[in-house]
């Protein structure tokens, strides 16, 4: 079993072994994890499909190789074999573009008194963050 992170969505167990640097999925659970669905006109999530390049190790019978569906949308993949996780970063250019923005990611944090703030709720204000690690 490896544990599979993507994105935002929550982690999804699956039963899969690597191989080497390629980890291959069911499509029922490549699709859960992802949200990208195996069809005939290739990858699909939502209204846009991806179609899956002839000779690129990426698609098996039902099978999905996790690593050739991430190097074709320039995933970074990062995998810790001693856990059983594998987890897939936002691709290149939709890092670079929000990098580019200056704009800050959203997130929600509670106060002193438990009461959550979400950094959206300051747009166009200067916001001071404080932040701590005990490490």
């Amino acid at each position: 079993m490896i544990t599979l992170l993507y994105g935002t969505r929550p982690p999804h167990r699956a039963a899969a072994a690597p191989e080497g640097r390629n980890l291959w999925l069911s499509a029922h659970d490549f699709a859960a994890a992802t949200g990208w669905e195996l069809k005939p006109e290739g990858f699909c999530q939502a209204d846009r499909c991806v179609r899956i390049p002839p000779g690129r190790g990426i698609v098996d019978g039902q099978r999905v190789n996790l690593s050739a569906f991430a190097d074709l949308l320039e995933h970074p993949v990062v995998r810790d074999e001693a856990h059983g996780v594998w987890a897939l970063a936002d691709a290149a250019p939709a890092r670079r573009a929000a990098l580019q923005s200056l704009e800050a990611p959203d997130f929600t944090l509670p106060d002193l008194d438990g009461r959550p703030h979400a950094l959206s709720e300051y747009r166009g204000k200067k916001v001071f963050l404080v932040s701590w690690a005990s490490w």
